[in-house]
Parts: structure tokens; C-alpha cells; sequence
């Protein structure tokens, strides 16, 4: 028995396993866009534009996003429920400002003449912060998700709550810090 409990304890929860190689699959996915966009511009035929004052609003968002759920986080180990389901609510509402932040910094770069088709800057910025967005929405999905779970069953009925929500938190701060690499990156490498 007692070995059975050592094996136990030293397996990966798949769960987990799952979520760090999907953000390494994003990380390698975005580091290659990266790379692109640098030998890209390189090669000449680069067009310069400043970023819109709305991606500075997005980093400010996910900043807060971040910082909410990782409160929210231990209001499960307090047992505040209302904390907790208030906690979810909020970042979820952030989630969707900051995408919308993301859709009117499109419609800003298009108004100043940056669009798909002109000129491949502008295509790897809307590339870049596109693919972004999808991973956002992936957060938004979990933390309806969460949402639910947190609405219909009450904390102390499911002592794994934590834990789910622990993934969810993860892959934020992640989605967070991958907006901010992302943003320095277009902001200082013209």
C-alpha cells in the first residue's frame, strides 16, 4: 500500500501535463510568427506605424485579469463564495473589454490605412494579435465554464474545485504574460 501511494504521489496530473504542453505548443507557435516578422522585415518593403493607445488599454486589462483571478484563487481555500463567484464574474467581463479593446485597435489600424492586404507588416500584427485573441477567447470559454461550476455547486461540495480553477488561473497568467512578451515586442522591434 504504502508503495502504491509513493507512485501516486510522483504521477503527473494529466490534467496539468495537458495545459503546460498546450502553452508550450503556443509558446513555439508564437516564438515562429516572431521569428518571421523579424527576418520579414529584413528583407525591406517594411511599413512603420505606431500601435494604437488601445493596446496600451489591453495591456492594462490583462494586467488586471491576472490579478483578479489570482485573488479570486483564495477566496476557494477561505470557502468565499461570493468572493469567489464575484472573483470569476469580473475577470470575465474584463476577458471580453480586453477583446473588444483588440477589435477596435484593429478598426484604428485599418482608419490609419494598416490593413491586411497593403502591406505584410500590417498582415503579421493583425496575425499576431489575432491568434492572440483565440487564445483569450479559450480563457473566456474556461472562465464560463468556471462560471457555471461556481453558480451550481457550492465550494466545500467539491474539494477539486481548486484544483480545476488552479488551470484555469494558470493558463490566464500565461495568455497574460504571452499579450505583454507580445506587445513589448511590437511595440520596441519596428
Amino acid at each position: 500500500m504504502n508503495n502504491t501511494m509513493t507512485n501516486k504521489r510522483n504521477l503527473i496530473d494529466a490534467q496539468k501535463f495537458a495545459l503546460y504542453a498546450a502553452m508550450a505548443s503556443i509558446s513555439m507557435m508564437f516564438a515562429a510568427f516572431l521569428s518571421a516578422y523579424i527576418v520579414k522585415q529584413a528583407s525591406g518593403n517594411w511599413l512603420e506605424f505606431s500601435l494604437p493607445s488601445t493596446f496600451y488599454l489591453s495591456t492594462v486589462l490583462v494586467l488586471l485579469i491576472s490579478a483578479v483571478l489570482h485573488k479570486t484563487k483564495s477566496f476557494i481555500n477561505t470557502l468565499e463564495s461570493g468572493l469567489y463567484k464575484s472573483g470569476i464574474v469580473v475577470a470575465l467581463v474584463l476577458s471580453i473589454l480586453f477583446i473588444i479593446s483588440q477589435y477596435t485597435s484593429w478598426n484604428t489600424l485599418v482608419d490609419r490605412g494598416v490593413d491586411l492586404k497593403g502591406n505584410v507588416s500590417g498582415s503579421f500584427l493583425y496575425l499576431i494579435t489575432g491568434i492572440h485573441v483565440l487564445d483569450v477567447i479559450g480563457g473566456v470559454v474556461a472562465l464560463i465554464i468556471s462560471a457555471v461550476y461556481a453558480f451550481i455547486f457550492p465550494i466545500h461540495t467539491h474539494p477539486e474545485k481548486g484544483q480545476k480553477f488552479d488551470l484555469v488561473v494558470n493558463y490566464w497568467h500565461f495568455v497574460d504574460v504571452l499579450w505583454i512578451v507580445l506587445f513589448l515586442f511590437l511595440m520596441f522591434y519596428k
